[in-house]
């Protein structure tokens, strides 16, 4: 079982101090915070494909790398990071072969149904204005979806226009980065 071998090892854990080499503080010595992909491949590759250590950056994960709603908690986390945490720089980072591109809304719901959530509740969201087929939209072209989330992020009330928001895209079998938004570009008085 998940939690019994988790918690196992995290006595174990402690107890030989294996948390010192991770000490850092809570502030990003790179300044930047990453939005990325919750896919599994990225876990450890995504840090080391962009040269980032335990402590260098605010790394937020989602389905997909997709900022889909300006007051959502993936905004409300970025806002948090730029202001409170003392990060100047926001990347975007999606990826080749993302489950997103194959998400089927509708077949999410049937597998939702199967799994007992009642037809009555997936119609009294819908109803109440959360439409199920929308929120569970998956996307076609990942680097589309990207600049979809930096304009989210770039063209929001609350972020400053001196931050460069990013967008790229990475190879989840090598690492390699494609650039899809340079955000200095946007952002010409950011002091690097």
């Amino acid at each position: 079982m998940f939690l019994d071998e988790t918690i196992d090892h995290n006595r174990r854990f402690v107890e030989n101090k294996e948390y010192v080499r991770y000490q850092t503080s809570k502030l990003p010595n790179k300044k930047v915070v990453v939005v990325s992909c919750m896919d599994t491949r990225l876990t450890e590759l995504l840090p080391k494909a962009m040269n980032l250590r335990n402590g260098d950056a605010k790394i937020l994960k989602t389905a997909g790398a997709v900022v889909s709603h300006p007051f959502g908690s993936i905004m409300r986390s970025i806002i948090v990071a730029i202001y409170d945490l003392n990060a100047h720089e926001v990347c975007v980072v999606g990826h080749h072969d993302c489950g997103m591109t194959h998400v089927n809304a509708t077949a999410t719901t049937k597998k939702m149904i199967e799994r007992g959530i009642s037809v009555q509740t997936i119609e009294t969201l819908d109803y109440a204005g959360i439409k199920i087929k929308d929120w569970l939209r998956g996307f076609d072209s990942v680097a589309e979806s990207v600049r979809q989330s930096v304009e989210v992020i770039r063209n929001h009330p609350l972020i400053p226009k001196d931050i460069p928001v990013h967008g790229l895209v990475i190879d989840p079998e090598t690492g390699e980065l494609d650039i899809v938004e340079n955000g200095y570009k946007s952002t010409p008085d950011f002091e690097k």
